[in-house]
């Protein structure tokens, strides 16, 4: 607990500061002080907002997509939430359209620190042509230890509950680290014959074999023993939390990592924040905070569901070696028969290397040749693969195609 608890304390102790410089900054750029006009005073001001940008906690960030276009006409798009569990939340967001024959399509969207609304841009693209539903996961310090532990098996219980929940002919799209669950899911409503598996599965960037071309995330698993994942990075969450006393992952030493793999970069990003604020740039003011507001708001991960990816998917690589077993019953990706297959990666990815996604068409060898598909996305990292231009206008097109031909 000592260290989210020294955590927690730093950022409270930085509260009155963070409050001062947001102050000082509005005064010093203000039109009626005189001050505001003697050189340097700007860049003052600059620094200072960006020292309110970085020191201030980011909430859990909405949605907000209220409309979409379908065939040239706005419509209105209504949030809901149609299932609730304890650690996830099945949200749906439904048009005020009358489109019956519009693909069901559901959205795995990743647990790894960061929350569902990552993939607004995914979501965004996909509800014209789509009723789409996206996995809204909980923040593990919200959950009170009453409601007991959540591990990898859990996982795949919730989506193979959310997939039933929606019903037969639903599509379904896993981004990033859901693939290995959502292949393993998939494969065992096949073993079932179930009635609602899925029509079709696309898997986006994520390590169906992370042994291919290991990443920096790869080598680090692989280069301490889970002994180590356990006494270093998992701590008790504090009160007043909800969760408190739970045992997570927390979501700030897994943007420590994130940060520190292009540490560089994100310098350079602030860099040119101070530069905008300074020069009263606003649009490339508002860009950079859109993706910050989102980048910087992360979540604790339940403690058993951590360790056992770290151990099962980026240490053993149980599925891709034909031992990936669910609550002691071994999961058969053969099996799966009648859902086609989509695999998309980017050509630039660090996190999930071209080859560890596509791996997944060597495990399904029921699925016949002709309904399987490959995309590489060429110029494109982990982020790109899922929002930005070249999703927008490559990969989703590809994707919707694939959907409607199955």
């Amino acid at each position: 607990m000592m260290m989210y608890y020294t955590h927690e304390m730093g950022r409270l102790a930085l509260t009155p500061a963070r409050m001062l410089a947001n102050t000082q900054s509005k005064m010093l750029r203000h039109r009626l002080n005189p001050w505001s006009r003697v050189p340097g005073t700007r860049s003052i001001a600059s620094a200072l907002n960006v020292f309110e940008d970085l020191t201030r906690r980011y909430p859990k960030p909405a949605f907000n997509l209220d409309t979409t276009v379908c065939d040239g006409e706005t419509v209105l798009v209504n949030e809901t939430i149609v299932k609730r569990k304890p650690f996830c939340q099945l949200k749906h967001f439904q048009r005020n359209i009358d489109r019956p024959d519009d693909p069901k399509l559901l959205i795995v969207a990743p647990l790894s620190g960061h929350f569902a609304s990552l993939l607004r841009g995914t979501v965004e693209a996909m509800l014209p042509g789509h009723d789409v539903y996206i996995t809204d996961w909980r923040d593990a310090s919200m959950v009170p230890i009453t409601e007991g532990n959540f591990g990898l098996d859990d996982y795949i219980d919730y989506v193979v509950d959310f997939i039933d929940h929606i019903g037969p002919d639903t599509h379904v799209l896993a981004v990033c680290q859901p693939v290995v669950p959502v292949l393993a899911a998939t494969a065992l409503m096949a073993q079932d014959e179930h009635p609602s598996a899925p029509r079709s599965l696309a898997l986006m960037s994520g390590p169906v074999d992370g042994r291919v071309d290991p990443t920096e995330p790869c080598e680090l698993a692989s280069k301490h023993k889970l002994s180590w994942f356990r006494r270093n990075l998992i701590h008790s969450v504090p009160a007043p939390y909800p969760g408190t006393m739970r045992k997570v992952y927390p979501g700030f030493l897994q943007l420590t990592g994130f940060i520190n793999m292009n540490f560089d970069r994100h310098v350079d990003a602030y860099r040119g924040l101070f530069r905008s604020i300074r020069d009263d740039d606003a649009e490339e003011v508002a860009r950079h905070r859109e993706f910050y507001d989102e980048y910087l708001a992360v979540m604790d991960l339940p403690d058993a569901y951590y360790l056992d990816t770290i151990e099962r998917v980026f240490q053993e690589f149980h599925l891709a070696r034909g031992c990936f077993k669910h609550r002691g019953r071994l999961v058969d990706p053969a099996a799966i028969r009648k859902t086609a297959l989509m695999t998309i990666e980017g050509e630039k990815d660090d996190i999930s290397s071209p080859g560890q996604t596509r791996a997944a068409h060597t495990l399904c060898t029921g699925i016949p040749d002709d309904r399987r598909v490959h995309h590489l996305q060429p110029g494109v990292g982990h982020y790109g693969t899922f929002n930005g231009r070249r999703w927008r206008e490559e990969i989703a097109p590809s994707l919707q195609k694939f959907i409607r031909n199955a």
